[in-house]
């Protein structure tokens, strides 16, 4: 598996389309509590984990039971880490856990690939 990390709008997606060959049919864009691991490319995991912790379901579990599921995806997340700490208990509860998944996964990953401004920086 191969874990893409980065902040908003740091061409995540550009990056794996280009270095992966990638067409829009292999990837599938998180908007909620379910993933499509049928597609090769799963994007917008932190739309996934934002699900996960309105809804008190850890993220982290589910990737464990859908390991076999994912093993050889390209999983794309942006880094919400940075910056002020959300006020907000649900948006506090969101960030610990999209980076206990992100953890998670790169503990998991092959490859572990952080883009910033377009460029990589391979972590793993």
């Amino acid at each position: 598996m191969v874990l893409i990390i980065g902040g908003a709008y740091q061409g995540k997606l550009d990056f794996a389309k280009s270095t992966f060959d990638l067409k829009p049919a292999d990837i599938f864009t998180c908007t909620g509590g379910e993933i499509d691991f049928s597609r090769r490319c799963i994007d917008h995991i932190e739309e996934f984990t934002y699900a996960c912790a309105r809804s008190g379901v850890d993220a982290v579990a589910y990737f464990q039971s859908h390991r076999e599921q994912w093993r050889d995806s390209i999983l794309i997340c942006r880094d919400i880490s940075a910056g002020v700490v959300p006020m907000g208990a649900d948006m506090r509860s969101w960030r610990q856990m999209n980076g206990l998944t992100c953890r998670y996964l790169s503990g998991e990953a092959a490859r572990v690939s952080r883009i910033f401004c377009g460029l990589e920086e391979r972590l793993k």
